[in-house]
């Protein structure tokens, strides 16, 4: 573990290479879970506020399960989560040549609205564990994402490297770069 303020980071996020590979894996961690992808309050209020410009890149599927369960819901961890279809994938899903794909990016990528997605999916297979005197950031390592690590180990791209811009979206700018110095301290000391 390092740390940078008061974040602790999982060496695994420098030691692991991973790129995700969307036709392989199908978007898997879209579907796959027991809850909905994790948000802030704030990202909830957000995403009530831009949901009629999401609404038309959405499955049917999916506004019906945010008209019947509202567009968040606290899961059996006591988070607050995105609703899902069936207790399945996320209500925010659409499906693209069998591929699982974020409405609410696709909105974005078409310049309907100014958020991309959920931190929590952006950062994903990191992890962030808030505690009260720290955060903890950690890589998550399941099954579904083997595809994304052959991938990155193929292309020599660490976890860390794969996820700069939601890292930099998250923690900004100095942080990634004071992350970045960090491995490649490590990487030069073994």
């Amino acid at each position: 573990m390092i740390q940078i303020e008061d974040k602790i980071i999982s060496l695994e996020i420098f030691d692991n290479y991973f790129v995700c590979d969307l036709n392989t894996c199908k978007g898997s961690c879209c579907v796959e879970g027991d809850s909905g992808a994790p948000l802030s309050i704030e990202e909830k209020i957000l995403l009530e506020k831009i949901y009629d410009k999401i609404k038309p890149y959405m499955r049917k599927k999916g506004v019906e399960s945010i008209k019947k369960e509202g567009l968040a819901v606290i899961d059996e961890d006591g988070d607050l989560t995105t609703t899902l279809v069936n207790n399945n994938e996320c209500s925010f899903v659409n499906f693209e040549n069998g591929i699982a794909k974020c409405s609410i990016e696709k909105a974005y990528a078409d310049g309907a609205i100014q958020f991309k997605k959920p931190i929590s999916c952006h950062l994903y297979p990191i992890r962030i564990n808030q505690y009260k005197d720290f955060e903890a950031i950690n890589y998550e390592r399941i099954k579904i994402c083997e595809p994304a690590c052959s991938c990155g180990s193929k292309l020599e791209i660490p976890l860390y490297v794969f996820l700069k811009e939601p890292l930099i979206r998250k923690y900004g700018e100095d942080f990634y770069k004071e992350l970045s110095d960090l491995a490649k301290a490590l990487i030069d000391k073994n």
